[in-house]
């Protein structure tokens, strides 16, 4: 049974990537906090530890916002020439 993904709703998309996007940056914050902690020294320790604070917040904006945009031009492309399509079967859960 083939059905085609013909709309995709831009705020809902953007919010769940969005949320997804913080989920994922936080461990990479983790990763990047040790070696940061260990050897910097005065101005550079601070600016290191503030791209560790900035980086998961921006890494939410900026996925919220390319998602919507990615959002709004699938469903541009989606309405001209169809949407993506895919094969279901009926699961027996």
């Amino acid at each position: 049974m083939k059905k085609q993904v013909v709309h995709v709703s831009v705020l809902q998309s953007a919010k769940v990537m969005a949320v997804l996007y913080l989920v994922l940056s936080i461990p990479m914050v983790a990763i990047m906090a040790i070696p940061a902690m260990m050897g910097t020294q005065g101005a550079a320790a601070g600016m290191t530890l503030g791209m560790l604070v900035l980086m998961p917040i921006l890494y939410t904006v900026l996925g919220f916002i390319f998602t919507a945009i990615g959002a709004w031009v699938y469903n541009l492309v989606a309405a001209r020439v169809g949407g993506f399509e895919f094969t279901t079967t009926e699961s027996s859960n």
